[in-house]
């Protein structure tokens, strides 16, 4: 660590002090905390409202970055979903026997707390898949997003605001969301029947 003696050349009293002070302890990086907070900042922002900034740099709209766009909002719901299993079976006996046997942190993270947490993080990918195909028919309703030529459910939706007596533009893409939204929630409800031990 000679490189805060160089760094500090003007006050050698604090380079040295620098020197020791950093040989002599670990470094640590609180990454917990600094993506709990990384959540509470996107958590912040309205989820309309960052859409739209987001939406509105894209020069080329399509479904894709539409999709790309909904996922780098959306993460933090199951972030914090799996960092609240995670703490919970950080606390149960297997835990605190593979640390008897000597196991490393990282090979019990990787082996025995990530298997057992990803059950309940599955469940809640379905509902997130519901809730991702509800926010991209009200922004293609909303004619924001996608490409004005791209045919999406949210899209015909809007189309039959213009024709009253299209009503088959309003009935079926309305029963088709319907339908997609149900089915992803039952899903979601049958796996998590499916994964509970009890």
């Amino acid at each position: 660590m000679r490189c805060f003696q160089e760094l500090y050349s003007f006050f050698p009293f604090l380079g040295n002090l620098l020197d020791k002070w950093l040989d002599s302890k670990k470094i640590t990086i609180p990454l917990d905390l600094i993506i709990m907070r990384l959540i509470e900042v996107v958590n912040s922002i309205p989820t309309l409202l960052l859409l739209l900034a987001i939406l509105g740099i894209i020069e080329e709209p399509s479904v894709i970055y539409v999709m790309l766009v909904i996922g780098l909002i959306r993460w933090t719901g199951i972030a914090k979903f799996i960092r609240a299993e995670l703490l919970k079976i950080r606390a149960l006996e297997y835990i605190e026997a593979s640390r008897a046997m000597g196991f490393t942190e990282f090979r019990i993270m990787l082996h025995h707390a990530i298997p057992n947490a990803l059950h309940p993080v599955i469940i809640s990918f379905a509902f997130g898949i519901a809730s991702a195909i509800l926010i991209e028919s009200s922004l293609s309703f909303l004619g924001i997003g996608v490409a004005p030529e791209a045919v999406t459910w949210g899209s015909m939706l809007h189309a039959a605001r213009s024709d009253f007596s299209a009503w088959w533009l309003a009935v079926f893409p309305g029963i088709a969301i319907f339908i997609s939204v149900t089915m992803f929630n039952l899903i979601g409800e049958g796996l998590s029947d499916a994964l509970n031990p009890k």
